[in-house]
């Protein structure tokens, strides 16, 4: 097996009521690197990033077949074991979505909440994760006079970088992202493509993008969803 390897999907199906949306998908990801899931709309490219954090479990009349194992904490865990817990698949596996969500909380608040819900109770500790996760996402020298503020209040460019935070304030092995840049202006979704890159050296990114040209700045990888199932995409990689 490729040591590189981070993520294991093997002969997935998902559907709902019926209608299989993902048919038989086979496929490998690599550790340390960005991979673009392309294609047109509709062919499940956000559906396919729920089942790698079970998210979609919560989706009346889903269902799915197959086995997916991810590397966490060196060793390949099949996610669908009842005995693996949802709480850790989740604080190793992150997601962000195609519209920035802030809580209707502070901005400090909203990257400590996750630390908190999962059990953290040492305010120095948080106070010190917050700070790490909003510099990681390029947020903090704009934001560390105002941790106070509403979320709310903070830019769209700036409330997904803020969602990013978030995320990885918990240090996941694996982000998962679903169009990060589609609500934003050119120089805000720069930013974040500068965030992801910086992002590759400790965890693994899958990326959903429309944008060919940021595809090819940003993206070690690229497939394409066809019809239910993945197809490589050459490309050729810019810089």
């Amino acid at each position: 097996m490729d040591k590189t390897t981070k993520i294991k999907v093997d002969h997935l199906h998902f559907g709902y009521q019926g209608h299989w949306v993902l048919r038989d998908i086979t496929t490998q990801f690599a550790e340390n690197s960005i991979t673009a899931i392309v294609g047109p709309s509709g062919m499940g490219k956000s559906t396919f990033l729920m089942t790698l954090n079970r998210l979609w479990e919560s989706i009346p009349k889903a269902k799915m077949k197959g086995k997916v194992e991810i590397k966490l904490n060196g060793r390949f865990r099949d996610i669908y074991d009842r005995s693996y817990s949802l709480s850790q698949l989740r604080r190793s596996v992150g997601i962000v979505f195609q519209v920035p969500n802030p809580l209707p909380m502070s901005i400090y608040k909203n990257v400590a909440f996750p630390l908190k819900l999962a059990g953290g109770k040492d305010k120095d500790f948080i106070a010190h994760k917050v700070e790490e996760a909003l510099k990681r996402a390029y947020l903090w020298n704009e934001v560390k006079d105002r941790l106070t503020d509403d979320a709310l209040a903070l830019s769209g460019g700036q409330q997904q970088r803020l969602c990013i935070a978030r995320a990885l304030v918990l240090e996941p092995e694996v982000l998962l992202l679903d169009e990060p840049t589609s609500s934003l202006d050119a120089k805000a979704g720069a930013v974040i493509e500068d965030l992801l890159l910086s992002l590759k050296d400790r965890c693994t990114l899958l990326v959903v993008s429309h944008y060919l040209d940021q595809v090819k700045r940003i993206a070690d990888t690229v497939v394409e969803l066809s019809n239910g199932n993945f197809v490589p995409k050459p490309f050729d990689k810019q810089g």
